[in-house]
């Protein structure tokens, strides 16, 4: 996933959830954030990041803010992107397991919740991927989430629900950055989400875990990532 018209900034203050105030090329800024989460330990003045600047001339505000700098480490904090990324290393075959899929939709409903990714297979099996995009590190551990999220629990359910039905059924944790070492859920942010999870990994959901290859302007599936639900 490539992104274009691409500048460089020095963060200074979140305001909201939406909105932050970049400094660009000494000017001061307000940007979209491209992430609704907390991210407290990546939105700390003074640090590096990389932002978009959108070619509609009627938005309120003309940059995008997709990554932030960590210390030396380069982390993607759009939301909207995992799922995209996803969905083009499938098509390429990038992730490991699913080499003979035939068949890709993105946001296809099943039960009450839209899953991110459905697919069919050379074999005849079917089956739906959720992704979860991940930005929080703590010492090389990638945890999720990084706020509490109802929506993400009941995605879980949704998945074992599908996976009784009798199709295959995946969450895929998509690590905005590299390296990790491992990937565990937040228990102490969302106990909640970490108990469906491994309800979820015991119902007969698999639990996938990948990192992402970040630059400036593109970021792509990177390397397969352990999982440690306990």
């Amino acid at each position: 996933m490539k992104y274009k018209n691409i500048s460089q900034g020095i963060f200074l203050e979140r305001l909201h959830r939406f909105g932050a105030l970049v400094e660009i090329d000494g000017v001061v800024e307000y940007v979209h954030v491209k992430n609704t989460g907390r991210c407290r330990e990546l939105f700390i003045p003074g640090v590096k990041v990389y932002l978009e600047k959108s070619d509609n001339p009627e938005r309120k505000t003309k940059y995008s803010l997709i990554s932030v700098y960590k210390k030396e480490m380069l982390v993607n904090i759009d939301s909207q992107v995992p799922n995209q990324v996803v969905h083009e290393a499938l098509l390429n075959g990038k992730i490991s397991g699913f080499d003979d899929v035939c068949c890709l939709k993105r946001e296809v409903t099943y039960g009450n919740s839209r899953f991110d990714i459905y697919y069919e297979t050379e074999s005849g099996s079917r089956g739906y991927i959720e992704v979860k995009g991940v930005t929080l590190d703590d010492s090389g551990t990638a945890m999720f989430p990084d706020a509490p999220t109802l929506r993400g629990k009941k995605h879980l359910i949704e998945l074992a629900d599908a996976k009784k039905a009798g199709f295959e059924a995946h969450v895929l944790f998509m690590i905005q950055y590299k390296p990790a070492n491992v990937f565990t859920p937040n228990r102490v942010m969302d106990q909640a989400f970490a108990d469906a999870l491994t309800f979820a990994a015991d119902s007969g959901v698999s639990i996938h875990a990948y990192d992402s290859v970040v630059t400036e302007d593109e970021i792509t599936v990177g390397d397969s990532v352990q999982v440690r639900l306990v």
